[in-house]
């Protein structure tokens, strides 16, 4: 076997090529013990970043509506904070943000039940740094989330 396929092209990735090879990675969430697909499954990563650009866009006009004064650099600095407390008043107690409610999602614990205050806390904080949010595992789940013990499902 050539190792150029055993570790895949830049486009596919490691992942395409062994699965190429036969190896089953299995669907995302299904380690977790969530459905492949339907209510409770791992939300889309579509869905989750429309959420995101609606939540953003909300504390954006927020903060440049009541406390930025018509500058724009000043709503970008107060729009991080609105977000941050945002995100722990609604997912720390609903356990979705307006934008998640919009497009049917909400944030669970790994055992499928409402996300303790102390890790909506940390997943908030976390989001707000924005470089965890970045990281994912095979399940298309955050580092945020990871540390959380939180997954993002479908309403």
């Amino acid at each position: 076997m050539d190792k150029r396929q055993a570790i895949g092209s830049w486009l596919s990735g490691p992942r395409a090529a062994a699965e190429q090879m036969g190896v089953e990675f299995g669907y995302r969430g299904e380690r977790l013990g969530l459905p492949e697909s339907g209510p409770g499954s791992v939300a889309p990563l579509g869905r989750r970043f429309g959420a995101i650009f609606i939540d953003w866009a909300l504390c954006l006009l927020i903060a440049f509506g009541l406390f930025a004064g018509g500058n724009m650099q000043r709503a970008s600095n107060w729009a991080l904070l609105i977000f941050l407390v945002l995100s722990l008043l609604t997912v720390g107690t609903v356990g979705c943000t307006p934008g998640k409610r919009l497009l049917g999602l909400r944030v669970v614990s790994e055992t499928g039940g409402r996300l303790p205050f102390p890790r909506a806390v940390l997943r908030s904080v976390l989001l707000a740094l924005g470089l965890p949010a970045l990281i994912w595992d095979r399940d298309s789940r955050g580092l945020h989330d990871r540390l959380s013990r939180a997954v993002q499902v479908r309403g």
